[in-house]
């Protein structure tokens, strides 16, 4: 495998896993299994809302509103597989 693509694959899927862990870290502060008034929780929270909001808010404007369901995670990580498989599949076809 190409080095290249190997990064480019791992970033994208690290990229994955963090909005996995927002998504979940949204969930247990809505459900107040941890508290924001906890400086590491408050800090963590803080980190990821930084990483994810920008990939985020364009597609949340977007989108229609569904009612308090936020799906912009779900699209935003199935056009990140998309983009992880064009990559290799165009790899294969111009390279290979």
């Amino acid at each position: 495998m190409n080095p290249f693509l190997w990064l480019i694959h791992t970033v994208i899927w690290l990229y994955i896993y963090v909005l996995i862990a927002t998504a979940v870290l949204s969930w247990l502060i809505a459900f107040n299994v941890v508290n924001m008034r906890n400086d590491i929780v408050r800090s963590i929270s803080y980190f990821l809302y930084q990483v994810t909001e920008p990939a985020l808010r364009p597609i949340r404007s977007i989108l229609p509103n569904l009612g308090g369901i936020d799906i912009s995670f779900i699209v935003l990580m199935i056009g990140l597989m998309f983009l992880d498989q064009l990559i290799f599949w165009l790899y294969i076809q111009i390279f290979v």
